[in-house]
């Protein structure tokens, strides 16, 4: 595959991303690593580099539940992705799921290169009071920057996305894909398009981000993951769909896109003190 000079890096044209858009089975995590099994096997066979997931995928909101269900120390869901990443050959970014460790729960992202190697983890930065996370879960403190398919990225979760200096401060390791899963309720949807185009245009970089479907005892999801080009356009919608969506990011894009305005390079961060 040819190369394009992308911030000092050559890294890859293309790459096919899925998105894995499912109804997350509530506080039933053998139903969901069975279904993230199946999603991951139809995203290898339509040829994908990664595929992506939504958010605590393991036990969706069962916060009260979490000393029962959350993965110990994540090492379920690390042996599972080991597996899927290697018997596929695709790279992962595992949404997230419910892990406990040392008495705490933390909302944590795993990213998986196609050889089952961790190549980056997140814990949730912001947790999102309106759902009850800061009474169950700890926040984490950490920047989540990696590359996967020949490419650098960078993953946030859900709430985190109303955050556009986090954002960038993520994004100027010179990620060119930013990665958002998510259980984003339906009646805020028209806000989760409008904050992802923003993301994508201010920080000129594609973004890929994953919700799910389905219900819990206390909200609706009615899906909508998207990818969106630097410009702010959606490639890929998945409406309500569950199962897989399939969207191919042309990198050669971000050239043309920072080339007339170097908005990174423009940058006058005292000022913004």
């Amino acid at each position: 595959m040819g190369g394009v000079l992308i911030l000092n890096e050559v890294i890859v044209v293309k790459i096919r991303v899925a998105l894995a858009q499912f109804d997350v089975q509530y506080a039933d995590p053998a139903a969901n690593r069975q279904r993230v099994t199946e999603l991951t096997k139809e995203a290898a066979a339509g040829n994908a580099d990664v595929v992506v997931f939504p958010e605590m995928w393991n036990t969706g909101y069962a916060l009260g539940k979490l000393a029962d269900l959350a993965d110990d120390r994540g090492k379920s869901t690390q042996e599972l992705f080991y597996q899927l990443a290697r018997q596929y050959q695709v790279g992962i970014v595992g949404g997230s799921v419910a892990v406990k460790e040392d008495g705490k729960f933390y909302n944590r992202t795993l990213v998986v290169d196609p050889v089952g190697q961790i190549v980056g983890q997140y814990d949730k930065v912001h947790l999102f009071r309106l759902m009850n996370e800061h009474r169950y879960l700890t926040a984490g403190n950490q920047q989540n920057y990696f590359r996967l398919a020949g490419v650098p990225g960078a993953s946030f979760i859900c709430y985190d996305l109303r955050f556009p200096e986090w954002v960038r401060t993520v994004a100027m390791h010179g990620a060119a894909v930013l990665y958002f899963p998510a259980e984003w309720p339906a009646e805020r949807i028209p806000q989760w398009e409008i904050m992802l185009k923003a993301r994508a245009v201010e920080n000129q970089c594609f973004v890929v981000a994953v919700n799910r479907v389905g219900d819990d005892p206390d909200n609706h999801f009615n899906g909508h993951s998207l990818a969106i080009d630097p410009l702010g356009n959606v490639i890929a919608d998945a409406v309500e769909k569950d199962g897989v969506t399939f969207a191919t990011l042309d990198l050669d894009q971000l050239n043309k896109v920072r080339g007339p305005i170097p908005v990174f390079a423009d940058r006058r961060p005292k000022l913004y003190q």
